[in-house]
């Protein structure tokens, strides 16, 4: 049974569609986003979302990247600064003055994963994420690196979190919030969990739960039959979320289920 906090969309029907109207058409007023990730065995993540936000319609695109990658990159992501890489070829903690200062030029920034499980990448991204101020998307296995951190990440205002349904699980379990989600789950108790969750915290949360990906900001909750999990975990309902938030800043909820219309 839908509630006032629960709304349902189609792919078709766009709950929101003045948010797809107000795109920017200028190149110069349609943002700035900066994609982080990759680690010297892979970097598809990064070169997915980069062709996503061009796609999408973002004004500009950065990609940071450790520079043990600086041989491999592609000449499609055209826009790459390179950052110091440790032993395990992910980025380095010397890597933070180039994050810090990509995180001063852009708008928004995106954790868009392939970082490896390194425990220095994952101090890197906790003292970026305490300094940084802006809009913030984190998603796939950069979710994994920032868990034991978690309090920081859910009372951080601007986040959005596109997560799988276990990583959602252990993020309740992290700040010991007192609701259990399990897989067997109706739908309508996992909307009611993630309703309490995000009128407890400001984060905003994005997963998938069998075939229904839900959309939860502010108390209320968006969602949407979904039959394309590849979308999410190569980061492309991330990125898209990203781009259409930088373009509706104030309205977090109803840009990201504007860009999941796709």
């Amino acid at each position: 049974m839908e509630t006032p906090y629960w709304r349902k969309q189609t792919a078709t029907k766009p709950l929101f569609p003045d948010i797809e109207w107000n795109k920017p058409e200028r190149h110069d007023q349609a943002g700035r986003l900066v994609i982080i990730g990759g680690n010297k065995l892979g970097f598809t993540g990064v070169a997915e979302a980069y062709s996503v936000a061009q796609a999408a319609g973002v004004g500009e695109v950065r990609a940071l990247l450790p520079d043990a990658l600086k041989k491999t990159i592609p000449t499609s992501i055209s826009d790459t600064i390179f950052a110091p890489t440790n032993p395990s070829g992910s980025l380095s903690r010397d890597a933070l003055n180039e994050m810090r200062a990509l995180g001063q030029w852009a708008n928004g920034v995106v954790l868009i994963g392939d970082a490896g499980r390194n425990s220095e990448t994952a101090l890197l991204y906790d003292d970026f994420i305490r300094d940084y101020t802006g809009q913030l998307t984190i998603t796939r296995d950069a979710i994994d690196l920032v868990k034991n951190n978690a309090s920081l990440l859910v009372e951080r205002p601007d986040t959005v979190l596109v997560a799988s349904f276990a990583q959602v699980q252990k993020l309740f379990q992290s700040v010991y919030y007192p609701k259990i989600l399990t897989f067997n789950m109706h739908l309508a108790q996992l909307v009611e969990a993630l309703h309490k969750f995000t009128i407890t915290y400001p984060i905003t949360i994005v997963t998938l739960h069998r075939d229904t990906l839900i959309m939860s900001s502010g108390g209320n909750v968006i969602t949407q039959d979904w039959d394309s999990p590849m979308l999410i975990w190569r980061g492309t309902v991330a990125t898209r979320a990203a781009c259409y938030y930088l373009w509706s800043p104030s309205s977090p909820l109803e840009s990201i289920a504007t860009s999941i219309t796709l």
